[in-house]
Order: C-alpha cells, then sequence, then structure tokens
C-alpha cells in the first residue's frame, strides 16, 4: 500500500456535486492498493498514520500526533499512486490492484483507521470521480509506502 499524507487545516471530497466528506484540521489521505497488500500492510499503515508526529507542539515544533491533537481523516482511494512512468509518456497502472481486491483492502483500511483513532472517518467512494479540495497546512506532504518499511 502505498499512501500520501497531507496535513491540512480543511479538505472535502465531493461526488456528483455533493460533499461526500469533508474534515476540519487533520490528513488527508490517499492510498493506492496493489495486488500484494495484505493484513500486514494495513495494521502497519494505520499505526504509522496515528502515531505520525506531524503536528506542531506549543513550541511550533512537529511532535505531536493526529490522536495527540484530536485530529481528523479523510481517506481517498487513488489506484494513481501506482503509475508507471519508466516507459514513454503514459503512465502504466498494472500495479494498481483490480476492484475485487482493492475494495474489501480500501473498506478494511478505513475500519482499521477508525478504530485507531476513535471515531469515524471521512472518506470518497471507490471508484467515483471525486474533487477533492484542502488546504495544506505548513505545508506538510508525506509519503509511505508499506513494502519500503525502511
Amino acid at each position: 500500500m502505498r499512501i500520501v499524507i497531507q496535513r491540512v487545516t480543511e479538505a472535502n471530497v465531493v461526488i456528483e456535486g455533493k460533499i461526500n466528506g469533508e474534515i476540519g484540521n487533520g490528513m488527508m489521505i490517499l492510498v493506492g492498493i496493489e495486488e500484494s497488500d495484505s493484513d500486514d500492510d494495513i495494521a502497519w499503515l494505520t499505526k504509522k498514520v496515528v502515531n505520525l508526529r506531524i503536528f506542531d507542539d506549543e513550541n511550533g515544533v512537529m511532535n505531536l500526533s493526529i490522536l495527540d491533537k484530536g485530529g481528523d481523516i479523510l481517506l481517498i482511494s487513488q489506484f494513481t499512486l501506482h503509475a508507471s512512468t519508466a516507459k514513454g509518456n503514459r503512465p502504466s497502472y498494472i500495479k494498481a490492484a483490480k476492484p475485487d481486491i482493492s475494495i474489501p483492502i480500501y473498506e478494511k483500511f478505513i475500519k482499521s483507521l477508525e478504530s485507531a483513532l476513535g471515531k469515524k472517518i471521512a472518506t470518497g467512494v471507490f471508484g467515483a470521480d471525486m474533487k477533492v479540495s484542502l488546504t495544506n497546512d505548513g505545508p506538510v506532504t508525506i509519503i509511505i509506502d508499506s513494502k519500503r518499511k525502511e
């Protein structure tokens, strides 16, 4: 699994002209799923996300997690995170898992994040045409790949 986390002051996702999910302070996370992803990837990423210290403490130092801040999460599925641009100019998405594999993993990741955070998270709709808006705070953007745990 590959995720892109953006620390935000606000974010929302609009589907067919209606807001499907929105948050205030917290993280907007894009997630790409590949066929080899498993429950182990979900568990590792969940722990990493909720404990990642990217929020400012009272001294303005990034020393607090989303758990410490009581922030929210907006999770959006995005198969294009596994784009390969090695050959030519048209990206290949062959590494991205097909919906029959990725939808259950995406749904488990939602439940895992909600359990670890202790509250519901906002989401997009898997496979939908989504319009995502956000105000990146910092800016802070972090890329994490569960296959590269070094």
